[in-house]
Order: C-alpha cells, then structure tokens, then sequence
C-alpha cells in the first residue's frame, strides 16, 4: 500500500508541477501585445491561445484581430473583431481595430461589396473616435473615409475638416499632416508644401514612440519628390534617435526612389536588416527591405547581388507585383 500511495503522490506531484509550468508560460494579454508589436512569428499562435482560454476576453479578441492582420488575414480580423466589439461595444480598441480590419478587408472585395462594408467601417472609427477622442489613427481613417465618401453614405469635406481641426488641438505634427491629406485632396500643391513645411518645423517636438508620425514626414517629402529635404530629415531622426530602425528604412527608400545617395541608402537598409535596431509595430517587414535593396543595387549595376536581394524580397512576398517586376528587369 505504501509503494501505491507514493507512486500517488509522485505522480500528483508531477502534474502539478507540469500545470504549474504551462500557466506560467501562459502568455498574458500585455505579452501577447508586446509579441505582435514586435512583430514577433509565435504572436498569432499566442493570441489565438488567449482567445481559446477565454472566448468572453474581448481584449483578447482585439488582439487576436491585430494579429490577423499582420499576418495579412483581414477576413479572419473582420471576424475576430466584430466578436470584440460584440463583448464590448464601448471600448475603443476594438472598435479602432474592427474599422482597421474592414480598411483592409474592403480593398480586397468587389465594389458591390465595397459599398455594403463602407458604412460598418465609417461606424466603427466613429465610435472609436467618440469612446476615445485621443485615437488619431481613427481620426486620420475618417479623414481618408469623408473625403471619398459622397454625402449620401455619410462623407464630405465639412466633416474632414472638423476631424482636422480635432487633430490640430491635440498634436501639431499630426494636425498639419492631417491638413496636407485636404491640401492633397484639392489638389493645391502650394498649401499642400505649406502644410510639410509646418509638419516639418513641428517635429522635433514629437516624442519618441512616434515613428508612424516621423515616416508620415518623410513620405509625404518623398510625395513633394523632395529628396533632399526627405534624406535631411531622416538623417536628423536617425541622429536623434539611433537604436530606431524606422529612420534607416526610410534613408533606404528615399535613396531607391530618387536614385541619389545610394551608397547610404544601401548601408542604411543593411543596418535595418541586421535586426539590431528598435523595430515599430507599423514598420516595413524585411521583404519590403530587401525590395529597395535590390533597386539600389541594381541602380549601382551590381546585378548579382540586386537579383539576390530581390529573390530574398520575393521568398518574404511572394505575391508582391513589383518586386516581380524588378526581377524580371535585371
């Protein structure tokens, strides 16, 4: 009987133990955020098991949506964030992501169907926006939703313009990059400098989390095809901020757009590639970096390493036209 009941006890011991180990390993909802932030490869699996351990955790569920989407699954997004929303109608994350995951399930539909989600995705950063007025993103998808909506679906450039304004009271940078989007939009191209020009100026009062911002920055230089006010810009970010990775992509891109500055703008995308640098939720993944790469090699006439580096872009995305394209021009 003894031998019996310590075999017992070793054994209860030993589940113990083992359960003791797997809820500790339990990612919580606070991990699992950090792991798509980083955009690390276990973040969906680990959503997914946070889900499965409560369906009722509509937390978990927005999170779940994130992960979708940067696993490019926005269909299943939509779903896991209309189940977020479902358990929580008032929380703003969830209704910033159920509109973020119908941004980019809509671009993937027919225009009959474009038109039955347009509503849902309006309603949804609306009420983002009012449960939370701080949501800039939701602000700046209502900007983008109002200026190409037609009135009869909810649109029109009253309503932008209010969202502008709402903006401009909270952040500068964003307020004046929110007016280049109606300058872009009447296609003024003087107020549309004037406004890069302010958003510039601005900047350097921005904090540091505020990649998405600073790329917004250099993007719409890039638009203005001021290259050089783009590289100046980014060099200042990189300076100011050097375990980011963002400003290294961007020094990389601009030099692939415009041809110039080719030599840092390879070295540039090489130390983001290297991994050692501070990744954004938003950044480029490595393919997109690997692509630009490619462009400025091939730019440099070194068409052995452009035709490695792109073949490396196109095992990453495998369904990206232009880096197809690029291949099939060397």
């Amino acid at each position: 009987m003894r031998t019996v009941t310590l075999r017992a006890t070793a054994f209860a011991l030993a589940f113990a133990a083992a359960f003791a180990a797997g809820v500790a390993s339990a990612a919580t909802t606070a991990e699992v955020e950090a792991l798509i932030k980083q955009r690390a490869p276990n973040a969906l699996s680990q959503a997914q098991a946070l889900v499965d351990a409560d369906e009722a955790n509509a937390r978990a569920w927005t999170l779940l949506a994130r992960a979708q989407l940067m696993q490019g699954e926005p269909a299943d997004a939509v779903e896991s964030a209309e189940q977020a929303v479902e358990l929580a109608p008032n929380d703003a994350q969830a209704q910033l992501w159920l509109g973020n995951s119908l941004g980019v399930r809509i671009g993937e539909v027919n225009m009959l169907r474009q038109v039955a989600m347009a509503p849902d995705l309006r309603d949804a950063f609306e009420a983002a926006v009012r449960l939370d007025p701080g949501l800039f993103d939701a602000r700046t998808a209502l900007i983008q939703y109002y200026l190409r909506a037609p009135e009869a679906m909810g649109g029109g450039t009253a309503k932008a313009k209010a969202q502008v304004a709402e903006i401009a009271k909270r952040n500068a940078v964003r307020g004046h990059l929110a007016q280049a989007m109606l300058d872009r939009a009447a296609k003024d191209d003087a107020a549309y400098r004037r406004s890069i020009d302010a958003a510039v100026a601005a900047a350097p009062q921005l904090p540091a989390s505020d990649i998405d911002v600073r790329s917004a920055v250099v993007g719409n230089l890039v638009a203005q095809q001021r290259y050089a006010d783009a590289r100046d810009f980014a060099r200042a970010w990189s300076q100011a901020f050097p375990t980011q990775a963002a400003p290294q992509y961007q020094l990389g891109r601009i030099a692939a757009i415009s041809g110039e500055a080719l030599d840092e703008g390879g070295a540039a995308l090489k130390r983001y590639l290297d991994a050692g640098l501070s990744r954004g939720e938003n950044d480029p993944r490595d393919g997109f970096a690997w692509w630009r790469l490619g462009q400025i090699q091939a730019k440099q006439g070194d068409t052995a390493a452009a035709r490695a580096s792109l073949q490396a872009a196109l095992r990453l995305e495998p369904d990206n036209a232009e880096v197809k394209k690029a291949l099939d021009a060397l």
